[in-house]
């Protein structure tokens, strides 16, 4: 095969390789703006908000996580997915300390088993809100770190495209300094060796 050709291929191959790495760039790209776009607007409709630094450490006191997970948040409005993992945290911590740890089909077996005990049902109610919030927040939160893992892959995805352009522009460059009779591999171009 003549170098000439070889190189056009690879040269070709390497222009497709980077555009398509920018095409996937922008859709990731896209794609973190999109997911975090719609994570904080979701979040900001709510009005969630940490409670001040003082409030938590007298509520949380209790563990060193639960401080070190809720108190860089003391006072902020709940806005992206890492705060909505915070909270959801906080409420976690907070259902702990209901009858039963607040897990809620635990309180509402037992308010089934006591019709008549007004407290368990408060506390089947308080333990479904707080469980269905929770759930949402972690979803939030999801949702935030598939946008974090877009940004980073569209950050990489650019740096590969930013090499096959370098590669590319080698292989143009190459393509111009090679003979034109030029084989691949040079053996078939060598000529036989005299007797």
């Amino acid at each position: 095969m003549r170098r000439k050709t070889l190189d056009l291929i690879l040269t070709a191959g390497g222009a497709a390789l980077m555009v398509i790495l920018i095409v996937a760039g922008a859709l990731l790209t896209w794609g973190y703006t999109y997911t975090n776009n719609q994570v904080r607007s979701e979040l900001a409709a709510q009005h969630i908000r940490f409670s001040p630094a003082r409030t938590i450490l007298t509520r949380h006191s209790e563990t060193y996580r639960s401080r070190s997970v809720i108190l860089p948040y003391a006072g902020q409005e709940v806005l992206n997915g890492t705060q909505a993992n915070a909270y959801a945290y906080k409420i976690q911590m907070d259902m702990y300390t209901l009858p039963f740890h607040g897990v809620y089909a635990t309180l509402s077996a037992a308010s089934r088993a006591h019709p008549t005990t007004k407290k368990l049902a408060a506390l089947v109610t308080v333990s479904f809100k707080g469980t269905a919030l929770r759930g949402l927040l972690l979803e939030a939160y999801a949702f935030g770190t598939f946008g974090s893992i877009a940004f980073w892959a569209a950050i990489a995805s650019y740096c590969l495209a930013f090499v096959m352009l370098v590669l590319t522009g080698l292989g143009l460059w190459h393509i111009r300094r090679v003979p034109a009779t030029a084989e691949f591999p040079k053996s078939l171009s060598a000529a036989p060796a005299a007797a």
